[in-house]
């Protein structure tokens, strides 16, 4: 599922528009392309067609995405009529800069960490990419969880968002919009509203977004400092931007393996 932060972040003029916590580059575009599509067809054809894309009947409905297919292949998640919705799970990302902890809450998001550690168990994660580091002064995130490692890949379907209503107001955003996405925050990647997929990014320095990311967990401090390390590194150059505050980390970041812990400390 391709996958957007923020249409531009407030920031000092960059030197083009900041790309979305999206799909990188020229993706949305396509996505456009793709809605005006789908209503065309929609406008042909009253009525859900035959191959109506399948979703499960518990509460969350993860619903499939034909007109996305999973960058690699995954069942759809399990969803029971009561969706687990007190505790916490740890996972821990095995990178080739160190562990990232994370602790997933599963009554801010439970949906979302029913997914995620579907995704987990399922190996979905494994010898992926974190394809995106963003270093604008009002956000500051690690972006993963696309196999493709294009920015524009996800799982094969998407789930309903389970947004954050407790949020302090952003500082740096006069309009009141925006709130802080703290230091240390994991939350979901989307293309808008519902959309969320396996994409989620990682806060290594307080950001300043809309409140339309799913929060699901927290980063450890070692997770922290991993992050720390891999954002020192900065982010790729190319030929069109010498010195970007979005894209490619310089530093190339793999999860090797993702793997639920089990065990209490």
């Amino acid at each position: 599922m391709s996958s957007e932060l923020e249409p531009r972040p407030t920031v000092a003029a960059p030197r083009r528009p900041a790309r979305a916590l999206t799909r990188l580059a020229g993706v949305a575009v396509l996505a456009g392309a793709l809605v005006v599509g789908a209503s065309a067809t929609a406008v042909a054809a009253p009525g859900p067609p035959a191959d109506a894309p399948r979703t499960t009947h518990g509460p969350c409905a993860y619903t499939e995405t034909p007109e996305e297919p999973a960058a690699r292949p995954v069942p759809l998640p399990p969803d029971p009529r009561r969706t687990p919705a007190r505790g916490s799970v740890r996972v821990t990302l095995a990178t080739n800069h160190g562990p990232i902890g994370l602790t997933l809450d599963r009554a801010a998001a439970p949906c979302t960490v029913q997914s995620f550690l579907h995704l987990v168990g399922k190996r979905f994660y494994d010898r992926t990419s974190c394809h995106r580091l963003t270093a604008y002064p009002t956000l500051s995130v690690l972006q993963c969880g696309d196999p493709s490692g294009t920015g524009a890949g996800g799982p094969g379907y998407r789930y309903r968002d389970e947004l954050p209503t407790d949020l302090p107001p952003a500082p740096t955003d006069p309009t009141g919009e925006r709130r802080v996405y703290a230091r240390g925050v994991l939350a979901m990647a989307n293309a808008g509203p519902d959309t969320n997929g396996s994409q989620f990014f990682l806060v290594y320095a307080n950001s300043a977004l809309r409140p339309n990311y799913t929060i699901f967990g927290e980063v450890d401090a070692a997770g922290l400092a991993t992050l720390d390390r891999i954002a020192a590194g900065g982010i790729a150059p190319t030929a069109e931007d010498p010195a970007p505050v979005d894209g490619a980390p310089a530093l190339p970041v793999y999860i090797r393996k993702a793997v639920r812990v089990h065990h209490h400390h």
